[in-house]
């Protein structure tokens, strides 16, 4: 008699289970509710990029109306190993991550900033060092090794085309290398202009450009191709909505994405492939 009576209220509980999840599933809007991982290139401290990205991310749930959940890391190297493993739906990574992700992943590249990407290399204002060839033999302080700009291709250029002999610290971020640099860590560092225009003007005022590389398309937002078609061109056309109006246009500012332009691979980002960075790239593990 026990049995049967837990047999009857096991059965009831399966069926009210199912259909509290039936009706769940047929409520208003609950077959629509979308959730959307967007990570970003941690090329500040993780506080930092949450403050330039976090509005951003906002408006564009509002937009898609869908969840947008901002995907932090504490280094680039921890980002890599995200996007290797297909884990964002959308990210905002350097252009040669670009490159090595679409060969595993195959992420698609959405939008850009209409305003080209070049690394910098700076010194302490007091600094002797004057100019470039300057820096034969010293230190040189970068993000990390696969940072685009401040990193990657600025370290090619000093070796292949400057012929500038030099000892690399790696220290995980922008903020982080001009600090280096004034503390006098290191004799120089890597960064790029948008790093230090929001830099804290204590710490700005001290250090000052040697050398600024050619510039390339910057850092693209780019889609894992999971992504349905459809949410691609909301994105896209959620992000060029925004440089019509002054909030949205210091939204995109903030998040690297000045005058944005959709982005194509072919035109923006095949030409790096042709640069042969691949002997400076340092796989994470």
């Amino acid at each position: 008699m026990r049995k049967t009576i837990f047999c009857g209220v096991a059965t009831w509980c399966f069926l009210l289970s199912a259909i509290a999840a039936a009706a769940s599933a047929a409520a208003p809007g609950a077959a629509r509710e979308r959730s959307y991982i967007l990570a970003v290139v941690p090329y500040q401290l993780p506080l930092t990029v949450h403050k330039e990205w976090s509005p951003l991310a906002e408006r564009l749930a509002q937009r898609l109306g869908a969840r947008v959940e901002l995907k932090l890391y504490r280094a680039i190297p921890h980002f890599e190993e995200a996007l290797a493993r297909g884990e964002p739906d959308l990210a905002f990574m350097n252009p040669y991550h670009l490159i090595m992700t679409r060969k595993t992943q195959g992420y698609i590249p959405l939008v850009r900033s209409g305003q080209a990407l070049s690394g910098i290399l700076v010194v302490r204002r007091d600094s002797p060092i004057k100019t470039v060839a300057d820096l034969n033999g010293k230190t040189i302080g970068f993000p990390a090794p696969n940072a685009f700009a401040s990193s990657l291709y600025l370290r090619a250029l000093l070796t292949e085309k400057l012929k500038i002999r030099f000892a690399p610290v790696y220290l995980d971020t922008h903020n982080e290398v001009y600090r280096h640099v004034i503390m006098g860590e290191v004799d120089a560092g890597g960064g790029i202009p948008h790093t230090l225009k929001y830099e804290l003007a204590a710490a700005r005022e001290q250090l000052r450009v040697v050398y600024t590389t050619p510039g390339f398309p910057p850092h693209p937002l780019a889609v894992h191709p999971r992504v349905p078609a459809a949410v691609r061109r909301a994105v896209l056309k959620a992000i060029l909505d925004m440089n019509a109006d002054e909030p949205g246009m210091k939204l995109l500012e903030r998040a690297q994405l000045t005058d944005p332009t959709a982005a194509s691979y072919q035109g923006d980002y095949r030409p790096l492939e042709k640069l042969g960075l691949e002997k400076y790239v340092v796989n994470s593990r």
